[in-house]
């Protein structure tokens, strides 16, 4: 008896484990509107959400995103995302910022 509870007990935190995927990290969710295109430089993003998840190019221009994406079989997706493209001069031209939350 004490095996077979040992054995539900390992194949459901198994179970939990496979179920469930983060990729990304946390960043400052709430230094979103303080983005000012043509103004806000790549120091000021650093400093306001850390160093990026990821970072490319994208039509020529330097991209950053900040991003945190967590999956779960057994419940809703939560997402949240910041891509921020740069001018030459290091001036934020765009960025776009998606939540599930």
């Amino acid at each position: 008896m004490m095996g077979s509870i040992k054995t539900l007990a390992v194949a459901l935190m198994i179970s939990a484990i496979v179920g469930c995927a983060t990729v990304g990290k946390d960043f400052a969710t709430h230094n979103v509107d303080q983005i000012q295109i043509g103004e806000t430089t790549r120091a000021d993003i650093q400093e306001m959400f850390g160093e990026p998840w990821r970072t490319g190019i994208e039509d020529g221009k330097r991209t950053w995103t900040y991003g945190k994406y967590k999956w779960s079989a057994f419940g809703d997706a939560e997402t949240t995302d910041l891509v921020v493209r740069f001018n030459q001069d290091g001036t934020v031209s765009s960025y776009v910022y998606n939540t599930t939350e």
